[in-house]
């Protein structure tokens, strides 16, 4: 879901470039997202392009690659996909499930592998 809020972010910033976004986490855990910061909430200053990608801050741009916190997560995904252990599917209330089985878990690499193209930047050749 927050990664549809952040795609929703993205392609309404279009007619501006690297326009801030803040994001910050209710009581309840639940990260928001927003143009304007949150009143006597801690917060984090996000700078989104128009495809989408965060934009490195000057701290970050002091020679350091910024990955999109997305493909962290797709490549972590698919290492644990690609792996010959079982993967266990939290369930309902985020809690180890399950083991998946050959079909849910060539499903979950296809999804991994789709945000790894659509987040990722190729590697320079």
């Amino acid at each position: 879901m927050s990664t549809g809020l952040l795609l929703a972010l993205a392609a309404a910033s279009l007619p501006c470039l690297a326009t801030p976004v803040y994001q910050w986490k209710d009581a309840k855990g639940v990260t928001h997202y927003s143009d304007k910061p949150p009143a006597g909430q801690q917060y984090q200053d996000r700078r989104i392009a128009p495809r989408g990608e965060p934009v490195p801050q000057a701290d970050d741009a002091a020679g350091k690659s910024v990955e999109h916190p997305q493909c962290t997560t797709a490549r972590r995904n698919l290492e644990i996909l690609r792996g010959s252990g079982p993967v266990l599917q939290a369930d309902a209330d985020g809690k180890p499930g399950q083991a998946m089985d050959e079909s849910q878990r060539a499903n979950q690499l296809a999804l991994a592998q789709a945000a790894e193209k659509a987040y990722c930047v190729p590697p320079a050749n």
